[in-house]
């Protein structure tokens, strides 16, 4: 009977080590890079130029005069290329100064924008406008539609701009692709990337564990064997 147990252990432990094994190689290859990379440079931060406004903003005219069928639900004051402007109900951008609708942010106005933000006097190789993204865009789940501004960087560093409101949303590049890249295989999700709570993962992760479980039964059935030689 002990003679069998071991058989069907070891037979157990071999089938999930060649099941998980080239996972379990991706985990370790995947969290190698993250615990070595700092996660405020995947983030862009040292391309990001920081600017505090320091300007009047006087002669505002008065929200209410706006539109007369407007109904104002949230508005913010907010700067767009060093000028003021109402976001209204996050979906309008108003003049603040002239009270005029600002139907969207062109692609002369996006490009001024990433400059602002982005350190350094990078010249642009393009801008893209975008409608739509999918589940494996580098800019998937943030608001649409928006400029992708692409600079002449050795790290292809690209700057997303919300074309409603004209915020600067992200900055993306080479080491982040990367990241995002070797996050697909550590969290297994590889239809979006993001979802940490996928079937997959859960059934890797419970194999796994079987796999270091039947590593300790088996190495106790043999030191007792041993022993008792």
């Amino acid at each position: 009977m002990r003679k069998n147990n071991q058989f069907y252990a070891r037979r157990i432990h071999r089938f999930l080590g060649v099941f998980i094994g080239i996972q379990f190689i991706f985990w370790t290859i995947s969290g190698l890079y993250f615990s070595w990379t700092d996660i405020d440079e995947i983030h862009g931060d040292q391309f990001h130029e920081t600017h505090m406004m320091h300007q009047s903003v006087g002669d505002l005219v008065n929200p209410g005069s706006l539109d007369s069928t407007l109904e104002i639900s949230t508005m913010e004051l907010r700067f767009v290329i060093h000028q003021p402007y109402y976001w209204v109900n996050e979906t309008q951008l108003y003049n603040a100064k002239t009270g005029a609708l600002h139907e969207q942010i062109s692609e002369a106005e996006a490009k001024e924008i990433a400059q602002i933000y982005i350190k350094g006097d990078y010249g642009i190789r393009k801008a893209e406008y975008l409608t739509e993204t999918g589940s494996h865009h580098e800019y998937r789940g943030r608001p649409l539609p928006a400029w992708a501004i692409h600079f002449e960087h050795p790290e292809n560093l690209t700057a997303y701009i919300d074309a409603k409101s004209g915020d600067f949303e992200r900055v993306r590049h080479r080491s982040w692709r990367w990241f995002d890249f070797l996050w697909m295989f550590h969290t297994m999700d590889y239809a979006g990337r993001d979802n940490f709570n996928n079937l997959l993962l859960r059934v890797f992760s419970l194999a796994g564990l079987a796999a270091v479980g039947s590593g300790f039964t088996l190495f106790f059935m043999t030191r007792k064997k041993k022993k008792r030689a």
